[in-house]
């Protein structure tokens, strides 16, 4: 099984497309944060593609794997500042700290770890019992967060674009399926690869919410980062996966420039070819493949997107029709009806397996 990678890309939520906007809008209420999120990420890149961690306090002693079916967390509070992980605040089984973003983080940890426990019999993220170590407060109005291979880190926001980056379970779930990814295939974060790797952190993130919830296919929203957005912008979510293209249209955002058909396949040098914006394409067929079959989304759409990435076949450097290829394989299991809708789902977003 590959293992995560030390010189993998640092991978933040908000694509950088999206930043780089916002810092040069002309209300510097706007453009500030945005700059100084740049800045910090691409510090973190290069520390990371150097293989070298950012500062760090003295680590926790004894970090064992817990009992299968019980996840290990630590919520660190960095007091805005950029070290990482910070003061421990909330761990495993302590009580609520009364601060929301803690708090938040604590509980969204926790409901991925039991989607993929409860679901796919995953213990964490490496499948090992990795603890689940999230730092909140990271920086002054830092407008991301991400996954650096071995923990979460979360922004505040600024308040006038963006919330705090704890509200939204689907995005904790989307960047802690990162770590998945890295143990699993290591998909090249470029290209097509890339926007598969974005895209299955997108349905997992979304199951993670489906799951708490206890909505089905048919019930859910679809949107990947409700709430993340103020009120101050006009935005749904960062992403649609029902309508992609169709999360934002607003004077400072700019609209939503996802595809959802590959006949409209964005071909760009930026975001490392286009990997938040391409991933509408997969994330459309996984739409329509889960609300084509009856029940939860996790049940039988979500088992045939795990296997496909679990399986032991799938190629670092994969495009949209070999991932497409694997998951008809996965369906067989499941059966005709199965089988069928995930082959219609990926036949009406253009991708011929």
């Amino acid at each position: 099984m590959p293992r995560p990678s030390e010189s993998a890309p640092l991978i933040g939520v908000i694509p950088p497309y999206l930043l780089d906007r916002l810092a040069q809008h002309a209300d510097a209420r706007v453009s500030m944060p945005a700059v100084k999120t740049l800045i910090i990420d691409q510090q973190q890149r290069g520390l990371r593609e150097m293989a070298v961690q950012p500062p760090r306090a003295k680590p926790a002693p004894a970090k064992r794997a817990g009992p299968a079916g019980k996840p290990r967390r630590a919520v660190h509070d960095a007091g805005n500042t950029t070290t990482l992980p910070g003061k421990l605040v909330r761990a495993e089984g302590r009580p609520a700290s009364g601060d929301d973003a803690v708090d938040e983080a604590y509980e969204h940890l926790g409901a991925t770890y039991k989607l993929f426990w409860d679901i796919y019999q995953r213990h964490s993220i490496d499948g090992d019992g990795l603890p689940l170590v999230g730092t909140v407060h990271y920086g002054e109005d830092y407008d991301n967060a991400f996954w650096n291979g071995a923990q979460m880190v979360f922004g505040d926001g600024d308040g006038e674009v963006f919330n705090r980056f704890t509200v939204a379970p689907d995005i904790i779930g989307h960047e802690l399926t990162h770590g998945v990814i890295d143990a699993e295939a290591a998909l090249l974060y470029q290209g097509q690869s890339g926007a598969l790797n974005e895209s299955i952190c997108d349905v997992f993130g979304a199951l993670v919410k489906q799951y708490a919830l206890g909505q089905d296919a048919r019930q859910a929203d679809w949107l990947v980062g409700a709430g993340l957005f103020t009120a101050k912008v006009r935005a749904r979510a960062l992403r649609s996966m029902a309508e992609p293209g169709s999360a934002y249209d607003d004077p400072v955002l700019g609209k939503d420039p996802q595809p959802a058909h590959m006949d409209d396949y964005v071909d760009t040098p930026s975001d490392n070819g286009g990997v938040h914006i391409n991933s509408g394409i997969p994330n459309r067929a996984f739409h329509l493949a889960a609300t084509a079959l009856e029940g939860p989304a996790w049940a039988v759409a979500g088992r045939v997107w795990y296997d496909a990435l679990c399986g032991g076949r799938l190629r670092h450097d994969a495009d949209f029709a070999q991932f497409a290829a694997l998951t008809l394989e996965a369906a067989q299991r499941h059966g005709a009806a199965a089988r069928d809708a995930i082959a219609k789902a990926w036949q009406t977003v253009g991708v011929q397996p």
